[in-house]
């Protein structure tokens, strides 16, 4: 079935049943929940070929913003329509929010308690275990030749070695993938075979075209519409509370790191922690890294911790507004204004993006990219295993390389030993993620209850 703007290549009821359930299963930051996607929509419900939703993902890691919620708004454009992507985008991150806005309210009144040092404890180690599994779920689909592996190695050492920026590695690897498009194209029909199996056609199959119109009057109405629903709670809250006030500096703030937040969550959170931190004062470095560690066990995107942060500010800093009141709009205010430019940025360029599709030289070079981004994740997984196992960690300088090392003294064996039981979970048992999180999280509060250290 060829997908219209007029036609639903899905009801929307089922669709949206979909989309509601794959909510509740977006646990272990972009990876897992790309993989999650990939799985029920492309293995599963057969919906979308699996090139097709690569195309849609090699487009989402070139905006700012979260890949995985645009990825969700590509797909249910393409599913059901505008209104498809706006249903599926709001299900992805609506679960994320509900809960770190609940996990934020419990770590203000109670966040110093060892119950809740306990769960926290648990929670990191299952993460680490989950973004592993998600690495090797991606890799296998990313990285079908030899070349496109190495540039995925190569990209893991820019960022892990040589603390390189995201947006020059995902530079050079368009530019490498156009290279092996052109001089080495087994690159991509080695995973057009992969591609082949013995399961029914796709709905969207990969080789037909979207009938969709992209006319300049529907862009221009998709820009109108998005850039009032962006701007309109800022000024209100201007209005409401002064030009001056800790949530308008929020909704201005949280405004601006929305549209440079490329590479995902980690490539923007050291500004926002610097500014948050050390400029605005609405919370404390120590705050910063409890809040990251709430955010990565919950649905939703990993850049649901700018919620943490503002509620926090708020809180800390109400004006004339209650606390508990200045806490929930600001947190309000910051989710909208992080999550409302995904939804322009897809509708407005997916149709021009569909076209291009079977453009030989931008498909060689997203597939480029695609590979770069397993490097990437690798990097975010090798990340989340330093800051769980120890303590402290510290960047050296050997000549140009720049690594993030461990401080060996600070070691954590109650947290070794948990993550070593969460990736036999994960990988030997086959555990669902809600399951090992629970099981992880109940390990922390057992830990903490025998005196062992889960601070």
């Amino acid at each position: 079935m060829t997908p219209t703007p007029d036609r639903d290549v899905v009801p929307l009821r089922t669709a949206t049943r979909a989309w509601f359930l794959i909510s509740l299963q977006t646990f272990g930051g972009p990876a897992g929940q790309i993989a999650v996607m990939q799985r029920t929509l492309v293995e599963e419900r057969r919906w979308i070929g699996r090139q097709r939703f690569l195309h849609a993902l090699n487009y989402c890691m070139l905006l700012p913003g979260p890949e995985a919620q645009q990825l969700a708004i590509y797909v249910g454009w393409l599913l059901n329509g505008r209104r498809g992507g706006l249903i599926a985008g709001t299900l992805f991150v609506l679960p994320g929010v509900l809960a770190l806005l609940a996990l934020s309210a419990v770590y203000v009144a109670f966040g110093d308690t060892t119950a809740v040092l306990a769960v926290l404890a648990g929670l990191a180690p299952a993460v680490v275990a989950i973004v592993a599994q998600a690495v090797v779920r991606v890799g296998r689909t990313a990285l079908g030749h030899p070349a496109l592996v190495a540039v995925a190695v190569t990209g893991f050492a820019a960022l892990a070695l040589f603390a390189v920026p995201f947006p020059v590695v995902v530079a050079a690897a368009a530019g490498a993938g156009w290279a092996l498009g052109r001089f080495v194209p087994a690159t991509a029909r080695v995973r057009e075979r992969d591609d082949a199996d013995d399961g029914p056609a796709p709905l969207i199959p990969d080789d037909v075209p979207h009938q969709g119109t992209s006319s300049a009057r529907r862009g221009l109405t998709v820009l109108g519409v998005g850039l009032l629903a962006w701007a309109a709670p800022v000024v209100a809250v201007a209005v409401l509370t002064g030009t001056g006030s800790t949530l308008t500096h929020q909704g201005l703030f949280f405004s601006g790191t929305a549209v440079v937040t490329f590479g995902g969550a980690y490539a923007v959170l050291a500004f926002v922690a610097q500014r948050a931190v050390e400029v605005y004062g609405w919370l404390s470095a120590r705050d910063m890294v409890r809040g990251l560690a709430l955010a990565e066990s919950t649905p939703g995107p990993l850049i649901m911790v700018v919620q943490f942060v503002a509620f926090l500010g708020a809180y800390h800093h109400p004006g004339e507004l209650d606390p508990w009141v200045a806490g929930v709009v600001g947190a309000l205010l910051t989710t909208w204004v992080t999550f409302v430019p995904c939804f322009l940025f897809v509708l407005l360029g997916a149709p021009h993006v569909e076209r291009l599709r079977h453009n030989r030289s931008l498909s060689a070079a997203l597939t480029g990219i695609t590979a770069a981004v397993v490097g990437v994740i690798a990097n975010l997984a090798l990340y989340f295993a330093v800051h769980t196992l120890f303590a402290d960690s510290r960047v050296h300088r050997f000549g140009p390389l720049r690594p993030d090392l461990p401080e060996l003294a600070s070691f954590r064996p109650v947290a070794a030993a948990i993550t070593g039981i969460a990736l036999v979970l994960v990988f030997a048992l086959r555990w669902p993620m809600s399951r090992v999180l629970l099981t992880c999280a109940g390990l922390g509060v057992v830990a903490a209850l025998l005196g062992l250290p889960v601070a």
